[in-house]
């Protein structure tokens, strides 16, 4: 009784899979659908119609055999071959139309999927790009999905068209007897099951390997991609890593083959049982002949028609067990357009300020990371005045980039508040808050376009204004460098696409400083914005940041205290928590924590100097 129930349950979760992946289909390429559907109907019928002719053209050959050519006798073939030949050509014409349908159909599919996946990979929180069981699910969801979605369709398709076929075939096999059709569909019922069975494992199979499957696509990542190409040239990391790949892919390629083996066996089991029905029913028939009982005419009729039921009766099985397959992978597509991020805008959102007149302020702030118990902030205490530069300092793990990530509202606080001028950053809409903050991130992404692009990219809603694009590039030091490309700023970055020009660490850092003073924001957080500048290109970036900064508010995170001095307040973090803060003179007045660390840099700085 479970296991029915289990079935039924099965089945109910694939029907509503088809509904939903008609609607999708349907709202991609609606008129090509209407096409598609009126085919279906064209090309089920077609072939009944040329069976329920074979009689006739049989017949009329037998009549007119050894009566020699005549008017007559070509009138009395004629109709019946003509017919035929009509209907063959219709049939071409029909396939012809129908596959320059499906290829319209699933481009305009592909597509669909593929804006639906994007919009759901930039929706999702970003904490979940943290969870590998996230990352199983958007692999799964990617894996095909535009192709299973027509597939599921196109396996629908062929089971109308091919019952169409099915029914019409049965109508003209039942004055042969009542029994026949029911023949018919025995002879492939065993091909059936054994389908059902085989496509379910496989579909388990697919959903235990998937995290093998991005394996793999890191190895061949790291073995292929330029970000990686000097180390695993200097440290020799190819063979190591090409071993990895081949070993991971022998074990998945021998799980595929035994997979295949049964498939094959399983399929010559199912064909041998379905021949032998098949050769019973055809020794009926021959003794019917035999007797006198059917015609030539007759015979032919059923032998095709026989034949022909006995392929489309497996064609219905095979598209009943596509529909189970495919339906329970696009499932995976489906799973994952349901997930719902939790960081959303409230129900009522209050304005955001054009310009912060109080600060950011974190109250009693706790917080940790998603899948971990140790708070990364516990009772986080911090006011950041508006209009001011804030530098925080300290070692690596004290929790200095999290509070970026908290701030831009990637994360919300498991506890406590963040307020913006007084209001809690959750009152607000996420994106109107986001349009308020510019960030430089770590490590900047070098995005493979035009100088001039790559510096918009700052402020997409924004028309493009070169002379703020220059603006921003001489005030991050980068114009000087992109005057001298081959194309000053349409020149393409990066060495991906043709007749691109590759930067420097520091001149990608500097060109990502650009697009952040581009955005026009109100706040500006830096994340170690000199860590890959050289200090003749970092003093020359200092001279110009508090111009920069000037009447906007600026949160400096660095480990350099050259940049850090420039701020108007220093805060030291340790361990979550902030245990000293004052400006650059009062903390090496306090001889703490700061004073120490300082010392420390500048005569690491004079040592190297000196050397």
């Amino acid at each position: 009784m479970k296991v029915l129930i289990s079935k039924l349950r099965g089945t109910n979760t694939i029907f509503s899979h088809l509904l939903k992946t008609f609607s999708l289909v349907w709202a991609a390429s609606r008129h090509w659908t209407v096409a598609w559907m009126v085919l279906l109907l064209v090309q089920g019928l077609l072939p009944a119609a040329s069976l329920s002719l074979t009689p006739r053209v049989v017949n009329a050959l037998v009549a007119v055999t050894g009566t020699g050519i005549s008017a007559a006798t070509i009138q009395t073939v004629l109709i019946p071959v003509g017919l035929l030949v009509g209907i063959m050509l219709l049939a071409e014409l029909v396939n012809s139309a129908a596959e320059w349908i499906r290829t319209g159909q699933s481009e305009l599919v592909q597509d669909y999927v593929s804006s639906l996946i994007h919009k759901q990979s930039v929706a999702v929180d970003y904490g979940l790009y943290e969870y590998s069981e996230y990352n199983d699910q958007l692999g799964r969801a990617r894996e095909g999905a535009s192709g299973r979605s027509l597939a599921l369709l196109e396996s629908t398709g062929s089971l109308l068209q091919n019952s169409i076929t099915l029914i019409a075939i049965a109508a003209l096999l039942l004055p042969y007897g009542v029994w026949l059709p029911v023949v018919l569909a025995i002879s492939a019922f065993p091909a059936f099951c054994v389908l059902l069975y085989l496509n379910k494992v496989q579909y388990q199979w697919s959903q235990k390997t998937t995290t093998d499957r991005r394996w793999l696509m890191y190895y061949d990542l790291l073995l292929t991609n330029s970000a990686t190409a000097a180390e695993v040239r200097l440290f020799d990391f190819g063979n190591y890593f090409q071993s990895a790949y081949q070993n991971l892919r022998r074990k998945l390629r021998n799980e595929q083959l035994q997979l295949l083996k049964q498939q094959t066996i399983g399929r010559f089991i199912a064909g041998l049982l379905g021949l032998i029905v098949s050769g019973l029913a055809l020794a009926w028939i021959g003794r019917q002949v035999l007797l006198g009982i059917l015609n030539l005419g007759d015979l032919a009729l059923f032998f095709q028609a026989f034949k022909q039921g006995q392929g489309v009766v497996k064609s219905v099985l095979s598209n009943l067990g596509q529909i189970y397959r495919n339906g329970l992978f696009i499932g995976n597509l489906f799973e994952f357009l349901k997930i719902q991020p939790k960081i959303v805008d409230p129900l009522n959102p209050v304005p955001v300020p054009a310009k912060p007149q109080q600060g950011i302020e974190f109250r009693q702030v706790s917080f940790s990371y998603p899948g971990t118990q140790e708070p990364v902030l516990e009772n986080f205490n911090l006011t950041l005045p508006a209009g001011k530069i804030v530098a925080i300092v300290g070692d690596n793990g004290a929790g200095k980039s999290t509070l970026i990530k908290l701030l831009c509202r990637f994360y919300d606080p498991d506890f406590g508040s963040i307020q913006l001028d007084g209001i809690d950053i959750r009152e607000f809409s996420v994106q109107q808050l986001r349009r308020l903050i510019t960030v430089l991130f770590q490590s900047p992404i070098p995005y493979y376009t035009s100088a001039s692009e790559n510096i918009a990219l700052g402020d997409i809603s924004a028309p493009s204004n070169q002379a703020e694009i220059e603006t921003s590039a001489k005030a991050s030091g980068i114009h000087e460098k992109i005057s001298q490309l081959p194309l000053g700023y349409n020149t393409m970055l990066g060495k991906l696409f043709p007749q691109g020009t590759d930067l420097s660490g520091g001149q990608w850092q500097r060109l990502a400083l650009a697009r952040a003073f581009f955005r026009r924001a109100q706040i500006i957080i830096l994340d170690e914005p000199t860590s890959a500048m050289d200090p003749w290109a970092e003093h020359d970036w200092l001279e110009r940041f508090r111009t920069l900064a000037s009447d906007r508010t600026a949160v400096v995170i660095t480990h350099r205290f050259t940049l850090a001095m420039q701020a108007d307040i220093i805060h030291v973090m340790r361990a979550g928590q902030i245990v000293e803060s004052g400006n650059h003179g009062q903390l090496l007045a306090l001889d703490g924590l700061y004073a120490q660390s300082w010392k420390t840099q500048m005569q690491t700085n004079l040592t190297s100097s000196q050397a």
